[in-house]
């Protein structure tokens, strides 16, 4: 109806121009059908633009928007697709989903694996003090100092687990409080050095004590820098043969400080080595009980302690020969950088 109105008004004014124009019948006729092309055709083209616009913008839109849903709804293994004929600002939307929705993933697996490994660190100590103490009840066991310490020590082990989890949930979360000080090197490693002397004599290692002498002063929590040393020296010790030697060295790096600890024990496999400061990571048997290994998140626990001030921490380690462990601490308040 409207393009018939279009069409007798273009004609009507086709005839009023070509007669003041002096034109024929014919000059009529082709002002006619030109202008009433133009008339039809602006709006057919806008309106197919506006279409194609709209589905370009609304179907990328409909799709994140259904794949948030699918999220809502717990399926975290839903992507948004990315055609190249989309508007470059929805591939970025699109994009950004993707990630946010990948990451989420991610900490839901970590999560599922979390309370997998808390159940399994928490079943064996509590079997065997269940164990040891039906035992006692059925006259098994006698009430002897050997069987009560052999709870009790479990019992201590489920503590540490405990309290091992919360200090890391703490780190993990950036809600650990540190007391913050000036912390003398020299003296740091000197305590630490002396608090394992005798694990590591009754072991038949070689403790050695390396401090450059100009170390500059940091700034940290002692406490917490001792449980980092402590976790690495625990493992140093634990894994080291009769014998071997283990050494405890801080030199100064980049205007603060690098502190290593190096032992000559058996060494961790290359596959392995991306996955020591995972918690609960069992690669070898520095995640199970055997030996008097563990919770199984010092070096996770270490990890979290030393990002928490600042610095760094990586491992080296040739199967045979021996591993490293290097804490990167960054320098005090007005102290210069290198």
């Amino acid at each position: 109806m409207i393009a018939l109105l279009v069409m007798a008004g273009m004609a009507a004014l086709a005839f009023l121009l070509s007669r003041l124009a002096g034109g024929d019948g014919q000059t009529a006729v082709l002002v006619w059908i030109g202008g009433s092309a133009l008339a039809l055709g602006f709006p057919l083209l806008a309106g197919l633009l506006a279409t194609r616009t709209f589905r370009d913008i609304a179907t990328p839109l409909a799709d994140v928007m259904t794949a948030a849903e699918a999220v809502a709804g717990g399926d975290l293994g839903v992507r948004v697709e990315q055609p190249r004929h989309a508007p470059e600002q929805f591939r970025r939307l699109a994009a950004s989903f993707n990630r946010m929705v990948a990451e989420l993933q991610r900490v839901d697996e970590q999560r599922r694996n979390l309370t997998a490994d808390v159940a399994h660190e928490l079943r064996t100590p509590l079997q065997i003090i269940q164990g040891n103490l039906e035992g006692l009840i059925d006259g098994v066991y006698q009430p002897t100092q050997e069987h009560i310490s052999a709870t009790l020590e479990e019992t201590s082990l489920l503590a540490r687990l405990v309290t091992d989890l919360g200090t890391l949930s703490l780190a993990e979360a950036g809600e650990l409080q540190l007391v913050w000080e000036p912390v003398r090197v020299d003296e740091l490693l000197s305590d630490v050095a002396t608090s394992f002397s005798g694990q590591a004599e009754a072991a038949g290692l070689e403790l050695q004590l390396d401090v450059d002498g100009d170390l500059p002063t940091i700034e940290g929590d002692v406490e917490r820098l001792q449980q980092v040393l402590g976790n690495l020296m625990a493992n140093a010790v634990r894994y080291s043969a009769q014998g071997g030697s283990i050494t405890l060295r801080a030199q100064p790096c980049d205007g603060g400080v690098a502190i290593t600890v190096t032992d000559t024990g058996e060494g961790i496999p290359p596959d392995d080595l991306p996955h020591v400061f995972d918690r609960f990571w069992r690669g070898d048997r520095a995640r199970s009980h055997a030996g008097g290994a563990g919770s199984g998140l010092g070096l996770a626990i270490a990890k979290q302690l030393v990002e928490a001030h600042g610095g760094h921490i990586e491992a080296e380690s040739e199967v045979g020969v021996g591993t490293t462990f290097r804490v990167l601490l960054p320098p005090g308040p007005g102290e210069p950088h290198s």
